[in-house]
Parts: C-alpha cells; sequence; structure tokens
C-alpha cells in the first residue's frame, strides 16, 4: 500500500528539506566550508537549475553553527543600478540580516565602515552577479580587493561571488583575490545521487521507481538537478496509485516535456539555441568535431546556459540529451506542408507485412521515390524578414526523413521516441507499431571510416535495447563512387545491421 508523501520533489526555487526530497551533498558543503575557514574570496559559476541556491542555504546553515554569520544578496536585476542605489541597498541587507549600520553611499566610505566591524565572522555571498551594472561591479570589486588584503583584523572572512557565466577571467582583470584556483563547481548529481533522491521517496511511500526509468531519468536529465526533479515530481504526481512507476510512465512523461509542457527552463534554452542555430545543427546532424574553446564567444555562450561541455577529448558535446531534443523538436519544420505528398502513390499500410512488422525496402524505397521528385530543399527554414535560410543543408536531410517517419506512423497509429545515445549527431529514432520495436539510425555520410564505424555504434546501441536488427539510414552525395558506401544487409557483432542509402545532389536538391 502506498503511503502519504511527507515531502515531495522540489520544482521551482531553493530546497527546504523539512518539505522537499533533499540530497545533503556533504563533501561539497565541507569543501565551501574548507574555503571560508581560509578566508579565501571566491565565485562559483555553474548553469541555471544545477541546485546553487538550495547550495548555499546548506552551505549558510552548517557555517552559521561554527560562529559565522551569512548575508546571501540577489543583484540579478541591478543593470541600470547607481553607485548611491546599490549601496542603499547593500546596507539596508546588512541592517536587516546582521544589524550592521553602513551609512556610507561611496564606495570608499562603505570600505571604511567595513574595516571598522571586527567582533564577528562574516561571509558575504553575492548571486547573480553578471545582473550588476558594470561600472558599479568594477567599484565594487576594488573595494573587495582592498578589503580581501586586511581581512584579517575585519569581520568580512570570505565574499562569494556567483554567476551562470564563468566570472573568474573578468575577476582577475579587475580584483585579484579571485584567484581561478578559488572557483568551487557545484556539479550535476551523479547517477548514484539521482538513485539516492528518487529512493528518498520510495523508502516514504513505499511507491516504487522500476530501474529502467531511474537510469533513463539520469540519461535523459544528464543528472542534472532541476530536471531530475521535474521528471520525479511529474511521475509521482500522475501516476500516484502505482506501486512500480514503470517505463511507460515514463515515456509518458518525457512525451509531456517535448509536445505539452510550458517549462521555463526549456524554452529558456530554446531561446538561446536559436542564437546560434547553424553552429547547433552542425553538432546534431554532420558529425564533425569542434574543439571545445571556452574563449569562442557561441561556445561560452551555449555553456553557460547549460547546453553544451568539453568531453573527455577536448571537443564539444551536447550537455544534456533532454536539451539536445527539446532543440531538435523545436528546430524541426513542422509545419511545411510536404507530410501530405509523402504517400500519394503508395497505401501506407502496404508497407507492412502480414504480421504487422515493417517492411523497410518498400517503406525507403517510397521515401526515395519522394525525394526524387521533391528534393530535400523543402525542409530549409528561412528567416521571414530577411530572406536568409536558417537552418543548414545538412539538418534538412535529417528534418525530411522525421517528418516522412511521423507521417507513416500517423497512418499506421505508431510511435516514435528520438534517442540521442552520445554527444554529437547520434540520433537514433525508436519506432513502436503494434507492441514491435524498431531502431533506425539516421546520420550524414562523412567518411568510409565514419561509415562503418557507425554500424559498430548501432549494432551496440539495439543491444542495449534487446534487439536483434537495426536500420542504418545514411545520406550520401552523389559523387561519393566508392565501393564499401552501398547498401547490405550484415551482422554485425551479433545484429543484423540494413543499411540503406539515400543520394542527395548538392546544388540540385538544395
Amino acid at each position: 500500500m502506498i503511503k502519504q508523501a511527507k515531502r515531495y520533489f522540489n520544482t521551482s526555487g531553493p530546497n527546504i528539506p523539512g518539505e522537499h526530497y533533499t540530497l545533503t551533498r556533504e563533501k561539497l558543503i565541507q569543501g565551501g566550508i574548507d574555503l571560508v575557514k581560509r578566508r579565501r574570496y571566491f565565485t562559483i559559476w555553474a548553469p541555471r537549475q544545477t541546485g546553487k541556491s538550495t547550495y548555499f542555504r546548506m552551505l549558510a546553515k552548517e557555517l552559521e553553527t561554527i560562529g559565522y554569520q551569512v548575508l546571501h544578496i540577489n543583484v540579478e536585476n541591478f543593470k541600470s543600478a547607481t553607485e548611491k542605489s546599490f549601496l542603499t541597498f547593500i546596507s539596508n541587507e546588512f541592517r536587516e540580516t546582521l544589524q550592521i549600520e553602513l551609512k556610507g553611499r561611496l564606495f570608499s566610505d562603505v570600505y571604511d565602515e567595513l574595516k571598522r566591524v571586527t567582533d564577528r565572522k562574516i561571509v558575504l555571498v553575492i548571486d547573480e552577479i553578471e545582473g550588476l551594472n558594470e561600472e558599479i561591479f568594477n567599484q565594487f570589486l576594488h573595494t573587495i580587493r582592498n578589503l580581501y588584503h586586511s581581512r584579517e583584523t575585519h569581520s568580512l572572512k570570505s565574499v562569494i561571488l556567483v554567476g551562470v557565466s564563468n566570472i573568474v577571467g573578468v575577476v582577475q582583470d579587475n580584483a585579484s583575490p579571485f584567484n581561478i584556483a578559488d572557483n568551487l563547481d557545484v556539479p550535476y548529481f551523479t547517477d548514484e545521487e539521482t538513485f539516492e533522491l528518487l529512493h528518498m521517496h520510495e523508502e516514504e511511500t513505499g511507491q516504487l521507481f522500476h530501474r529502467e526509468v531511474k537510469e533513463k531519468i539520469c540519461a535523459i536529465t544528464a543528472n542534472q538537478p532541476g530536471l531530475v526533479n521535474g521528471f520525479a515530481y511529474q511521475l509521482v504526481e500522475r501516476f500516484p496509485q502505482e506501486e512500480m512507476i514503470d517505463y511507460n510512465d515514463y515515456l509518458v512523461v518525457e512525451d509531456w516535456y517535448l509536445t505539452e509542457a510550458i517549462d521555463k527552463n526549456i524554452a529558456n534554452i530554446i531561446n538561446k539555441a536559436k542564437q546560434h542555430r547553424p553552429f547547433l545543427e552542425k553538432l546534431l546532424f554532420t558529425g564533425e568535431k569542434e574543439i571545445y574553446q571556452v574563449n569562442d564567444e557561441k561556445i561560452k555562450f551555449l555553456h553557460a546556459h547549460g547546453l553544451i561541455k568539453k568531453d573527455k577529448e577536448g571537443y564539444v558535446e551536447f550537455w544534456v540529451p533532454m536539451y539536445m531534443k527539446a532543440v531538435y523538436a523545436a528546430f524541426y519544420p513542422y509545419s511545411n506542408g510536404e507530410g501530405r505528398l509523402f504517400f500519394r502513390h503508395v497505401d501506407s499500410y502496404s508497407l507492412l507485412d502480414e504480421g504487422g512488422r515493417i517492411v523497410f525496402d518498400k517503406l525507403i524505397d517510397n521515401y526515395k521515390d519522394y525525394v526524387k521528385r521533391r528534393s530535400f530543399k523543402y525542409f530549409r527554414e528561412k528567416d521571414p524578414q530577411t530572406g536568409k535560410y536558417m537552418s543548414l543543408k545538412e539538418a534538412a536531410l535529417a528534418y525530411s526523413f522525421e517528418t516522412y517517419i511521423q507521417v507513416f506512423l500517423q497512418e499506421v497509429n505508431g510511435k516514435s521516441y528520438l534517442e540521442p545515445h552520445s554527444g554529437l549527431g547520434k540520433c537514433d529514432l525508436l519506432i513502436n507499431i503494434g507492441g514491435k520495436e524498431y531502431v533506425v539510425e539516421f546520420k550524414i555520410y562523412q567518411s568510409p571510416s565514419k561509415f562503418e564505424k557507425g554500424k559498430e555504434q548501432l549494432a551496440y546501441y539495439a543491444k542495449t535495447l534487446g534487439l536483434n536488427e537495426a536500420v542504418y539510414l545514411v545520406f550520401v552525395p552523389n559523387t561519393v563512387k566508392l565501393a564499401g558506401v552501398r547498401e547490405q544487409k550484415q551482422t554485425v557483432e551479433g545484429v543484423v545491421i540494413i543499411t540503406y542509402i539515400v543520394l542527395y545532389d548538392e546544388e540540385k536538391d538544395f
């Protein structure tokens, strides 16, 4: 029997441990305590939804038990602040939280006043530091630098600057105390931590998450705290009477996130992604590796907002698969009118055999016939104002096949799930018709070695799904004349890989 939950999964604002399932993250808290004890002035930067606010509250609570007073302020909306208005705000916060009167309205005066406070140990946390007026920011850092050099004689023992962008470089240019080595990382959860969080609900209510569901939550969210809590919250709210939340329940929530939810964090991600659409489509579809350079403005921007990160080999990869899916869906041209033309010359049900299984030879042949008639140019989106293309040629290839499959599935009452199972350009389409599953990978041809490597990766992924067959659809320029690049059926690592080649003409088709 499922018991009433005393706590719930938090999806907005900092956690309150008595109300929300909360990880204590002792090691991370101790790292902050150690820096404060050494009187370090340090930075914390991380994308949104990493649990920074929850972390500060827990850190403050622990610091207060060992004699520190913590003042946590947010300056997100201070872009137009003047020196006087900012210092008025600061003085109000000091008075209300610490009972310290700061009467100065110039940085130099506040500096003198803080130097005279010597009877306590204070930690100042300034959140959303990028929101501060740049001129005020520089003056403020100059004041902090001067206080840092005499911190053993006054009460301001530590200052922590927090933001979503990597502010270390900016801070180093203006104030020496914020050394690059003193940036405290607040990472996403580990798989173990996500499992621990979900187990809190299991223990409290008796309602269980199937292990596959736990693993899928870890994978789709990359253990991003906000998304982990979001998925878990939706699952337990939608299926309160199910003793075991299973994979089908998970798929319902994933589909809701992608097609129905008005989620402010995903909406923010999509808005940021649109600012660098060609770059992200290049990552999604071409398979070309991009070296991760933090000083590249687009890379820095997309990383700061949680879209991309540096992989183990030093290249750019998508960070959170859920965001990768959302970006793909946002860029996908759903309403270009081409869907009505796909099955003009063939009955969609004729593409299924008597047992209801897909006859891929017929399905792909029909798609190729469409391509010959219409090409791919209709799947490139233009900016309505400038008339310039917003999407890449390579993206049009993938979007056209995705549209084709979706029209087919609507005709035969099937479903599909797009699965990004690695950082770059590796989108597998999982198809389910009448309980029968198939995996299809579509990719853009790059080279003979990558062509063959793709089969191995697909075989591995098919085995993880318990499938012994997979479809490998590759878009190949018609200028490629290599014997090995051909359609065939072969067994790779115990999985039958059926390769289909769709030729395209760089000039005619675009």
